[in-house]
């Protein structure tokens, strides 16, 4: 498994006139629209690598809780699978 760190975001999702909009509290910048939930919420979560990538390379925090890798690490990751149910 690769070393490194995990950070762990929440991400809230509104319908705005285009589709939808998907934001993450906490990170400035981290925002991103999409057709689909899923769209907008995959879009935003490039959107914070490219922040968290661009803080690392200033030698800033990304400001949000991160934790170590480990090779006997289990993550956990709710997605919406539909939202008309």
């Amino acid at each position: 498994m690769r070393s490194g760190k995990i950070f762990y975001v929440n991400i809230i999702v509104t319908i705005n006139d285009d589709g939808y909009l998907a934001e993450c509290n906490g990170i400035q910048g981290a925002f991103a629209e999409g057709d689909t939930v899923e769209e907008a919420v995959f879009n935003c979560i490039d959107v914070v690598k490219m922040i968290a990538d661009y803080r690392k390379e200033r030698a800033e925090t990304i400001g949000i809780h991160e934790t170590d890798i480990t090779s006997d690490m289990r993550i956990s990751v709710q997605l919406p699978l539909s939202a008309g149910i």
